[in-house]
């Protein structure tokens, strides 16, 4: 009796999601993928062929024991697909071996289906190359790139483990681009630049994660319409960063791995920078007039640093929102008299805000958040009227549980 009604209360249910349009139901179908949806398709004959017509489709290998598996399923799916009905998004997620004609039938199929959003992660157990000749489409606008370990350390994988690109991409209307745990390689080995942008004429938004750049030492990115960049973990045998762009607004940099960049920025128009690192930033720059807010976060204490940090701060003079950690107060603090003889370099200031860093527990007895009366008239002598915020550890620490 109990089954009989748990049946006939789900045929209810498979009823009233029928009587919905075909886009709504789309969308509740993709929060479980693909692959669910066919499976949904004995459902009912309303079922039976909706999947044919989604927007949005996800092949990962994950999902099959073998590859040949992997393989004819995505062939099926692509043959007995609507072929009228548009591609909006692809998620394509495999494992270890890399078939470029299969890639290449894929992309080829989203290509000429108008696809705008493309996201492809490789699991990868070695090094595998992705040419960037097959990607040429005139509507994609969002693409991601990434490669994740299998198995194995950490040090394995930034040794062993990338996602080779090679050539450039010809997109046009791209947008926005995500690269990461990616090798791009500088095939001319023009410091000039490396030459993948060129062709993305409209990019605005993109975000680097843990790239290398093989035949060059130096990191170029050059775009007249860049607006939004993101740098993280930059590795390998890059020593500096170069970017020109006159339309950037928004600068991340994240460089935890203890590696010591050099980054030259020319974006006249930046309005807001956040720089977290373990040593500060190294930045040679000709001046942000537009400069609205900055946020650095240092988790070196050494006083060796001082001298970078005054040049630092100098070349930010025009901010109005300041935050900085409590480790760069202590970097100043120990060069009092040095900071002594400096005017302040900020003459628009109307907020600073410090913080203590997220610091081991056992450490936070022992830190105080703390500032001398000569670094905060170095700070604050240019801008009196400014708002300072002292956050202290223990409302740092209530704040952040």
């Amino acid at each position: 009796m109990d089954r009989r009604r748990d049946t006939k209360r789900a045929n209810v249910e498979v009823d009233r999601l029928s009587s919905l349009p075909n886009d709504l139901i789309h969308k509740i179908l993709s929060l479980n993928g693909l692959k669910c949806a066919i499976g949904n398709s004995v459902l009912s004959s309303r079922w039976r062929y909706i999947w044919t017509s989604m927007p949005c489709l996800d092949f990962s290998s994950k999902d099959f024991s073998t590859l040949p598996k992997f393989l004819e399923y995505i062939a099926n799916v692509l043959s007995r697909r609507n072929n009228l009905v548009q591609v909006f998004s692809i998620k394509f997620c495999f494992i270890g071996d890399f078939n470029q004609a299969f890639v290449q039938q894929v992309l080829s199929y989203a290509f000429s289906h108008s696809i705008q959003q493309l996201s492809i992660t490789c699991l990868l157990d070695n090094r595998i190359q992705l040419p960037l000749s097959l990607f040429n489409s005139q509507s994609l606008k969002h693409l991601t790139l990434t490669s994740e370990l299998i198995d194995g350390s950490f040090e394995t994988f930034c040794k062993a483990h990338s996602l080779t690109t090679a050539s450039t991409l010809s997109l046009p209307s791209l947008t926005t681009l995500y690269l990461a745990d990616v090798t791009l390689c500088n095939e001319d080995n023009n410091d000039q630049s490396v030459g993948i942008f060129s062709e993305c004429p409209n990019l605005k938004n993109l975000i680097i994660d843990s790239i290398k750049v093989k035949g060059s030492d130096v990191l170029h990115i050059c775009h007249h319409l860049l607006s939004d960049l993101t740098l993280k973990c930059v590795k390998g045998s890059l020593n500096g960063v170069n970017v020109v762009a006159p339309q950037l607004k928004n600068l991340n940099i994240r460089q935890y791995l203890g590696k010591d960049l050099q980054y030259r920025i020319s974006a006249p128009d930046l309005s807001s920078l956040r720089y977290d690192g373990y040593h500060p930033l190294d930045l040679f720059t000709k001046g942000f007039s537009s400069l609205e807010k900055v946020y650095l976060g240092v988790y070196s204490e050494n006083v060796a640093y001082a001298h970078r940090m005054l040049r630092l701060l100098q070349q930010l003079q025009s901010v109005k929102f300041l935050t900085l950690s409590i480790e760069i107060i202590e970097i100043l603090s120990s060069s009092v008299e040095l900071i002594s003889r400096q005017p302040s370099p900020f003459i628009n200031l109307k907020m600073l805000k410090i913080y203590p860093e997220k610091v081991d527990l056992k450490e936070q007895a022992q830190k105080k958040a703390n500032m001398s009366m000569e670094v905060k008239n170095y700070l604050l002598d240019g801008s009196p009227s400014a708002t300072f915020i002292l956050v202290s550890l223990e409302v740092f620490t209530c704040s952040s549980v």
